[in-house]
């Protein structure tokens, strides 16, 4: 089956890559180019979403566009984040399919013809996400961390989100409207889209390490970035179970300290004498702890609610910078089109 005339936009938000955009402009168009060779899809579009880089990235990418015309660049005012930028690209793609993929070259270009032809194949298709069977170049810490959060967040979610896999997919044009209708502050996009349900595929794949070294990974295992956006964007933002287990918490804390006191008013009926200092500063200090805990798990809460109800964007975009259309006696151009 071939689907002519069907454009693919393909998403990448990226932030200071300017040693790995030459390759993975390369790989993608060959990728890509293979589909349109094979008839499986018309043409293609690549846009690239600026995170406020502040290395050569945005240089690279304006030769690109007056070389080339398959490039969109996409500028934010400020560096806004990874989900927050792959959300602009959705909403500015114009494809009949969304490819939407980290840039630096850990998910192999190479997989996308795979991904189409799961799309084109089966018309009940509309999201093919990828699963990584293998991580090269990662720490054994960072493994084990990410299998045991991937799984927490599965066990609690309200909705199934497939474990061990990454932004890296394939969307069809509805999915991809239906995302943009979400208004979400700090947006967990593996998430949104197992949300929004559809009929969803798997594609296996082994990743492979970051082309400009593990070195540069823009996301350390320990970083305040990782552990807040699990935080605030995963466990928060699919899950209530935190606050359940606080409040299951609280009470087995206060049926056992209601038994304790029945305990203590029966030695003090019998007239044991029991010396309670170190016990009655152990339970006061185990108590503050844990309503210091439950007051956490709250704020979480509250503070996502703050965020949400501020209504400010989730970014703002400086300008996009997109190949201008020739017409008759004119050689052409890129054109950046200012935003308000």
């Amino acid at each position: 089956m071939t689907r002519d005339g069907v454009q693919v936009s393909v998403v990448l938000s990226f932030f200071n890559e300017a040693h790995v955009i030459p390759e993975l402009l390369t790989r993608l168009r060959k990728s890509l180019q293979t589909c349109v060779e094979r008839g499986t899809i018309g043409r293609y579009e690549l846009v690239f979403v600026n995170d406020a880089s502040t290395d050569g990235s945005e240089s690279i990418l304006l030769r690109e566009i007056e070389s080339q015309g398959d490039v969109v660049l996409i500028n934010t005012s400020r560096n806004f984040g990874v989900s927050e930028c792959v959300m602009a690209g959705l909403e500015a793609a114009v494809g009949d399919a969304v490819i939407y993929m980290d840039a630096d070259l850990q998910d192999p270009p190479e997989l996308i013809p795979e991904m189409i032809e799961r799309w084109v194949n089966d018309e009940n298709v509309d999201v093919v996400y990828t699963t990584r069977r293998d991580r090269a170049g990662e720490h054994q810490a960072k493994l084990a961390l990410t299998h045991f959060g991937y799984r927490l967040i599965r066990s609690i979610s309200e909705i199934d989100i497939p474990v061990d896999s990454g932004d890296f997919k394939l969307l069809s044009r509805r999915v991809v409207d239906e995302l943009i209708k979400l208004r979400e502050r700090k947006p967990y996009v593996r998430g949104l889209v197992s949300w929004v349900g559809f009929n969803q595929v798997q594609v296996m794949y082994d990743r492979a390490p970051r082309f400009d070294g593990p070195r540069n990974t823009k996301f350390p295992v320990f970083s305040r970035r990782v552990i807040y956006g699990y935080l605030d964007r995963a466990l928060i933002s699919f899950s209530d179970a935190p606050l359940k287990a606080a409040l299951f918490l609280g009470f087995c804390i206060s049926v056992l300290a209601g038994m304790y006191l029945v305990v203590v008013l029966i030695q003090k009926i019998m007239g044991w004498y029991v010396p309670g200092w170190p016990a009655l500063m152990a339970a006061i200090v185990f108590l503050g702890g844990v309503q210091i805990t439950i007051m956490g798990l709250i704020g979480l809460y509250v503070g996502s609610i703050f965020s949400q109800v501020k209504g400010r964007p989730n970014y703002i975009i400086k300008n996009i910078v997109r190949k201008e259309p020739r017409r008759p006696g004119d050689e052409g151009g890129a054109r950046a089109d200012e935003l308000a």
